[in-house]
């Protein structure tokens, strides 16, 4: 209780340096747990990008590069499935669900998907979340379209209004406009924090409009352009898709109907687990999450400097108040504990402002930072890890202050009772 007291009617004797002090302490660890939690949001942003999805079905090609185009809007696939085939693995009775993906064309610099309306009702996102309409309904007319959130926030559509597709561009805004065939916003989707966001949805027969008439990726000439008005869901067969989705039935089967699809012999396809590869692909960026962390520590270090250089350049203004303690009986081990114990005081305070620095922003910006950058900060507010690097920087900053206080020890025994200049 007495040690308490002295250390702080000494810290408040020095009031200036001991706030800018444990400012630098308190930004330290407020950097340290903001890192830590953004990189928890986009671990779990991307791992829970897709959910309850057993297998992810493509043309032959490898696993990242099929994940990299169905889920994350990224890259071009190299081949199409034909529509027969994937009727046919579709009738496989393990399969429960499917989701059929159709790309290749893009609008002003998003990916157009066609799909039909089993991707309302079996895609899930961050476990059990569904794709739900913000505004308007799904396409159910040949030339409507539904777009993601970011889609419309950024282009700044509305309900009704007219989208041109970009033929075979998905970045951009491309030469080779479907300007004669355009589409009308039925629906907007809500916001996800996943790359749904950022992409145009229509029909398979959609899709196949755009290019029933386009041949080897050219434009027709005039006199083969099929009008627009003679087009609908009724006489568009879908030829090919992309990819699709699958929900087994029964997750013990999905090894066995993963082997299945990938030993199909009459077309070549790849089926793959997609939280496996999400996995594979996460541990394959984890050296930016190294780094990260390695500035925070860094940022962490830095405080504790200044802590350090704080207390030391304040000695030679305290060798007086050593002195006095001396003459009143007190020991030079009970000095050395005295000023490390102000060092943990410090710290202490430091780490507790951080927190609430961090824990505040946090508060304050999630809606925010969930709209601007997709990322969704759940789960607990600390983990363990953060609680061990919050008792770290405890112990770092107490033992930092030894270094002072063995100083300030060998002043006291050389000046002993009075102030030697």
């Amino acid at each position: 209780m007495v040690f308490l007291k002295l250390a702080i009617k000494s810290l408040q004797n020095r009031a200036f340096a001991t706030t800018l002090t444990v400012i630098s302490i308190a930004l330290s660890v407020a950097l340290l747990l903001t890192v830590e939690r953004a990189k928890r949001a986009a671990e779990e942003g991307f791992t829970q990008t897709i959910s309850k999805t057993d297998l992810i079905v493509g043309a032959r090609s490898g696993p990242l590069q099929l994940i990299l185009y169905t889920v994350f809007n990224m890259g071009n696939a190299t081949h199409n499935i034909s529509y027969e085939t994937y009727e046919k693995v579709r009738m496989n009775p393990a399969i429960d669900w499917t989701i059929p993906y159709s790309l290749g064309d893009g609008h002003r610099g998003f990916r157009v998907v066609g799909t039909n309306q089993d991707f309302f009702k079996y895609y899930h996102y961050r476990g059990d979340r569904k794709v739900t309409l913000a505004e308007g309904q799904e396409f159910n007319d040949l030339w409507d379209v539904v777009v993601g959130a970011e889609v419309a926030r950024k282009l700044g559509y509305k309900l009704g209004d007219r989208v041109v597709v970009t033929h075979g561009v998905t970045k951009g805004e491309g030469i080779l406009q479907h300007d004669d065939r355009p589409f009308k916003i039925s629906g907007i989707l809500e916001a996800t924090g996943t790359p749904l966001d950022r992409a145009v949805y229509m029909s398979l027969q959609g899709m196949e409009a755009l290019h029933i008439d386009w041949q080897d990726g050219s434009a027709p000439s005039p006199d083969k352009i099929v009008p627009h008005n003679k087009l609908s869901k009724e006489t568009l067969p879908v030829q090919t898709i992309t990819a699709f989705f699958v929900g087994a039935k029964s997750r013990i089967e999905t090894l066995k109907l993963q082997r299945e699809i990938n030993t199909y012999k009459e077309e070549p396809l790849l089926a793959i687990i997609p939280g496996a590869t999400l996995s594979e692909l996460w541990n394959g960026l984890s050296y930016v999450e190294g780094v990260l962390r390695m500035i925070s520590w860094m940022v962490v270090a830095v405080g504790f400097m200044a802590m350090l250089i704080a207390l030391t350049t304040t000695l030679n203004e305290r060798r007086r108040e050593m002195a006095i303690l001396r003459a009143v009986g007190a020991k030079s081990t009970q000095i050395v504990g005295l000023l490390v114990f102000e060092s943990a005081l410090l710290t202490a305070v430091g780490v507790l402002s951080g927190v609430v620095v961090s824990v505040g922003l946090v508060a304050a910006l999630k809606p925010w930072i969930e709209t601007e950058f997709g990322l969704y900060l759940v789960g607990p507010w600390f983990t363990r890890s953060e609680l061990l690097y919050l008792a770290i920087t405890l112990v770092g900053g107490t033992v930092i202050g030894l270094i002072p206080a063995l100083r300030a020890q060998k002043l006291a025994l050389k000046d002993g009772l009075s102030v030697r200049t």
